[in-house]
């Protein structure tokens, strides 16, 4: 990481829930999620909470580097219907070697609180992280062999 981001820097972004992104499709395959409410799914919310701390990071990442989640603590305690804009807010409150967290929150456009929590993201050597993945892929799916 060059120029590595400090405790207290923030990173601000905004998004507008599409409709594609509340709870009938996050698992459409599922009855029970199928049922339920159009309303900004909270699987969906976790990942755009991750999205922001990804912002912050962006610029502070050397060639070859990425960065993988590895921490997520979130209460989503507001409903957001489709159309409806949150402000995510990403603060950092820890930066240790090639691990970073922050303190997230979302709120929509009428000041209501939708979702807070903390994040945790991990530096990563891109091309290492894939090897592993490959060589773990190997040894759990079979390879069809003529």
């Amino acid at each position: 990481m060059r120029n590595p981001l400090t405790v207290g820097d923030i990173q601000e972004m905004t998004y507008t829930v599409p409709s594609n992104k509340t709870v009938p499709h996050l698992y459409p395959e599922s009855e029970d999620y199928r049922i339920m409410p159009e309303v900004f799914a909270t699987g969906f919310m976790v990942g755009l909470l991750e999205w922001s701390a990804i912002l912050a990071l962006r610029p502070v990442l050397d060639e070859g580097e990425g960065s993988l989640g590895t921490m997520v603590n979130i209460t989503h305690s507001a409903p957001t219907p489709p159309g409806a804009r949150l402000t995510v807010t990403a603060r950092c409150t820890r930066v240790e070697r090639n691990y970073l967290e922050w303190e997230v929150e979302a709120r929509d456009d009428e000041g209501e609180v939708a979702a807070k929590g903390t994040h945790g993201r991990h530096v990563i050597d891109t091309a290492r992280f894939l090897k592993r993945v490959s060589d773990k892929a190997e040894r759990l799916v079979p390879v069809n062999t003529p």
